[in-house]
């Protein structure tokens, strides 16, 4: 009998293995036959689901951006669920920041605003913000937040801001 395999499932696992691959190695320091030998996969089989690098980037980067998410601090300030907020993104945040200025390396502004791995990303960074200060104010306050957590990581405060 046939194994029975969920391909999205299966994908999206995938994807998200290949995240931390990325963020150990940075995106100029990954091939797909690197990340094929880290999942256990043959290439072959990583590129029926991801067709270029880049295509396993942006899936990657869609999975890690479905845990963006306002940690659970009901009845607390705006201000106390930015910090929290903050607090969980500090731990990651350089490396994501590494990895992001290696990925964007050599593209244009015009190509990095097309971009839609930078696209799904700053739309859940925005989304987390809107609902914890709305929308109108969402822009300012992720940008506070994200300038707040790179100062922090200058510091070397291991991004904890």
């Amino acid at each position: 009998m046939p194994k029975i395999v969920d391909h999205e499932a299966h994908r999206a696992d995938l994807a998200l293995r290949a995240a931390s691959y990325f963020s150990e190695h940075g995106y100029g320091g990954v091939s797909m036959r690197k990340v094929a030998a880290h999942l256990g996969v043959s290439k072959s089989a990583l590129y029926h689901y991801f067709p270029t690098k880049e295509a396993l980037f942006l899936a990657s980067t869609k999975e890690v951006m479905k845990s963006v998410a306002v940690p659970q601090a009901s009845g607390t300030s705006q201000e106390a669920q930015i910090q929290a907020l903050i607090q969980a993104m500090a731990p990651g945040f350089g490396s994501e920041m590494a990895l992001l200025f290696d990925y964007l390396r050599g593209k244009s502004a015009a190509e990095i605003a097309q971009d839609e791995a930078m696209q799904v990303s700053v739309a859940a960074h925005h989304a987390a913000v809107a609902e914890i200060v709305g929308e109108d104010a969402a822009q300012e306050t992720l940008e506070r937040l994200m300038g707040k957590l790179l100062i922090g990581y200058f510091r070397g405060e291991n991004g904890q801001a």
